[in-house]
């Protein structure tokens, strides 16, 4: 047993010596430059190593699948058919016109009026424009996780050892280097934010409020690998105002916080994310409710005013759409934000899926799941835009302004811009929905008896 002991204490300097080298190269390449918010650009120079290899791999996926004759799945560029923007009249009127020889303002209902709502039911169901916002993004090339195509399968040998370096890689070095930083973000955070927090309310403790964030929310970033382009700074938001994104995941708090100043608004946990909200609210005037108060719309909407009113506050960051979408559309905005009057910033976000998937699927990925997909990926790509202040018009209300919004941050960011609520990821279609159809068809018919009895 003596004789093990030179031994043994050889392997624990080594280790030692391993850990001190490993963070001394933690903190002067990520942590130190992550807090003056600089960049020696390694992640750009690796972001391009991994798509000439991620070319490679592809090319290499459709040669292999020419050889055995294997047909390559093609998804589509934005998962939407095409569709001719007509209305429910005019396309029954069509529907009539090429069938029976009627006059095609007659008021009786006609049975080829049922074709018009058969064919509406199966193009709702083969091009199902919510259910498939709630999926992630199929990709045309292979990026080495095979959670990413349909198309990966044994091609050859060479393919296969690359993809199983991938998974050493991912997971024996970028994963405890991730949750390391993670680690050290979080705990700066809310050392950070309790400390201030004992200082008394000026200039001195907004200074550091400000600069606390920014540097713990760098560190979080650099744990996902993140690759964030920002443009148009000059329309960053302002205190007093509203910033309100296009939400895909809980990361999106991240990568505006780490390169702004923002009063979160939000639900009160418990557990570490009760901890590290306690300690923020300290330091920065957060809006955090009770799991009670969130339910009175009237009570939220009345602390918001209050906070936009005092234009010595933080701009707050609010996602109007509720829930997280698959980055490849932006759905209904909730009226809640947009009724406060204050300026609004709009910012979209657009996450570039080659290298990893940042959509979180609440409904099929705990949180703690979704992490660990995120912190196995080779990182995560973004561009974010900030458009100019928005104000509502004299003529709008509360709806209307949330959709122009809603239409300037699809068009920039490049996303589809639909009308459906973001709820119906866990409920069903309100009647409302229904009845609307009916009524449009009900008019139809019945407007055209009036104004015949008329005539």
């Amino acid at each position: 047993m003596f004789l093990l002991l030179p031994f043994d204490s050889l392997v624990v300097n080594l280790l030692g010596i391993s850990i001190t080298v490993l963070f001394t190269l933690l903190l002067v390449f990520i942590i130190v430059p992550a807090i003056f918010g600089v960049s020696f650009g390694i992640r750009k120079v690796y972001m391009k190593t991994l798509l000439k290899i991620f070319q490679w791999a592809t090319l290499r996926i459709e040669r292999g699948a020419k050889e055995k004759n294997h047909p390559l799945y093609k998804p589509y560029v934005n998962g939407i058919i095409a569709k001719e923007p007509t209305s429910l009249e005019e396309e029954i009127k069509e529907i009539r016109r090429s069938g029976s020889g009627k006059a095609l303002d007659t008021p009786e209902f006609e049975l080829s009026d049922i074709f018009y709502f058969c064919r509406k039911g199966i193009e709702t169901i083969m091009d199902d424009e919510v259910t498939k916002r709630f999926s992630a993004e199929e990709l045309e090339s292979w990026n080495l996780l095979s959670r990413t195509n349909y198309n990966f399968q044994y091609i050859s040998l060479r393919l296969t050892v690359l993809w199983g370096l991938g998974v050493l890689i991912r997971y024996c070095f970028l994963l405890p280097l991730r949750i390391a930083l993670a680690f050290t973000g979080i705990s700066l955070l809310v050392t950070g934010t309790t400390v201030v927090g004992y200082l008394p309310n000026g200039r001195c403790k907004d200074f550091l409020s400000k600069h606390v964030h920014l540097m713990c929310y760098r560190i979080c970033v650099r744990a996902l690998t993140a690759i964030i382009t920002y443009h148009d700074r000059q329309n960053r938001p302002r205190n007093g105002g509203i910033c309100v994104a296009n939400h895909t995941s809980p990361i999106d708090v991240i990568i505006l916080a780490s390169d702004g100043y923002y009063a979160m608004v939000g639900q009160i946990h418990g557990g570490l994310m009760g901890v590290i909200q306690r300690a923020m609210v300290k330091a920065c005037p957060h809006v955090w409710f009770e799991r009670s108060e969130v339910k009175d719309r009237h009570l939220v909407a009345r602390r918001l005013t209050e906070h936009v009113q005092d234009k010595s506050k933080l701009p707050i960051l609010i996602f109007p759409e509720g829930t997280c979408i698959n980055n490849t559309s932006v759905m209904m905005f909730k009226k809640g934000s947009f009724e406060i009057g204050a300026t609004v910033y709009p910012v979209a976000i657009k996450y570039d899926p080659q290298f990893g998937d940042a959509f979180w699927n609440s409904s099929k990925y705990g949180m703690v799941t979704y992490l660990l997909r995120m912190m196995t990926s080779w990182a995560i790509v973004c561009s974010v835009w900030y458009l100019p202040p928005m104000t509502r018009q004299p003529e709008e209300d509360a709806v209307q302004f949330a959709n122009r919004v809603k239409s300037a941050i699809a068009r920039q960011g490049g996303l589809v811009d639909l009308l459906w609520d973001g709820g119906l990821k866990r409920e069903k279609v309100k009647d409302a929905f229904k009845e609307e159809q009916q009524k449009l068809y009900s008019k139809m018919i019945v407007g055209s008896h009036e104004d015949r009895s008329r005539s």
